[in-house]
């Protein structure tokens, strides 16, 4: 079910957008955007419902400050508006659409249902955790490399996931894709909340950019997460017997342990990168390194002109 996040300190407004969504969304409510953030950092929501007053600047700066993260600017916002609330600047609130509160009534469903509508024809977020995909990741980085700016780069791979999705289905393979997803979001943001990234490549691959002395910290809890929640995604005779049975690529009946997962890191101190393919390269260089070891783990690219890695 697709979630829709309504901050609202309005009871009786409130109650109103509950009735309205509740038979077709899940519905997070909050009275504040201070208090909604930890969930949308934790699970991004399909869409944000913000019933701004005209004296809320606190809640509409943190709203921008949202919206200016990459991560989250395709996050679509739609606003319930006083009939007295001034637009002078779209820039000064970041919001996809809007309606004002005597409008309710009639207008407030067709909206929200136009809105999710909307973001979902995006291609460039991926429709299973909200995350940015591909052509977002390149930019991303290759923005980075032409501003220097000094940066980590993580690439998190899941071990054991085929055997996984062939013995439980792509319904449970798909509770482990988003739960990785929050996972790596949730970590990413509790270390670094403005100017981290958190991307899916697609299928079981995820990407993350943080400052360079947070990434080996962010890679520790990733994995101490993922161990910790991983086990209770199997059924508890395959977690007793330490395997589940099922086939590798070649069509071979074969035993495969509990899942891990290997993150590469990679940093732009060491080497001069010029394009986002070549950090892209050294990073699943060094997430391939990672699988070579048993269980999760992550391994960072310290080389320096053909030095080792760690």
């Amino acid at each position: 079910m697709k979630t829709v996040v309504v901050v609202c300190q309005d009871i009786v407004l409130n109650n109103a957008i509950n009735r309205s969504l509740k038979d077709i969304y899940q519905v997070a409510a909050f009275n504040s955007m201070p208090a909604a953030l930890d969930y949308i950092y934790n699970a991004i929501p399909n869409l944000i419902v913000m019933n701004i007053p005209d004296d809320d600047r606190m809640c509409i700066n943190i709203l921008n400050d949202l919206k200016s993260d990459p991560m989250f600017h395709p996050l679509p916002v739609l606003a319930i508006l006083p009939e007295d609330f001034e637009i002078n600047d779209w820039k000064n609130l970041l919001v996809e659409d809007y309606i004002r509160r005597a409008d309710f009534e009639t207008d407030f469903a067709a909206r929200v249902h136009l809105c999710v509508l909307r973001s979902e024809r995006n291609v460039e977020i991926n429709p299973l955790t909200r995350l940015p995909g591909n052509i977002s990741i390149n930019r991303e980085i290759q923005e980075r490399i032409d501003a220097k700016n000094e940066f980590a780069f993580g690439y998190a791979d899941l071990d054991y996931f085929k055997p996984f999705n062939d013995r439980y289905g792509f319904s449970r393979g798909d509770e482990v894709i988003k739960m990785t997803a929050r996972i790596i979001l949730g970590v990413v943001k509790s270390q670094q909340p403005q100017c981290s990234f958190v991307g899916h490549i697609g299928g079981d691959d995820f990407v993350f950019i943080i400052d360079m002395a947070l990434v080996e910290e962010a890679a520790q809890d990733i994995i101490k997460a993922f161990d910790s929640l991983i086990t209770g995604m199997y059924d508890p005779v395959d977690i007793k017997q330490g395997f589940i049975k099922s086939f590798d690529r070649k069509g071979n009946a074969s035993q495969f342990p509990v899942m891990s997962i290997s993150i590469g890191v990679t940093e732009t101190r060491s080497r001069a990168f010029t394009h986002y393919g070549e950090i892209t390269e050294i990073a699943s260089e060094m997430k391939k390194f990672a699988k070579t070891f048993t269980g999760s783990c992550f391994k960072t690219d310290k080389r320096q002109n053909g030095s080792a890695a760690k």
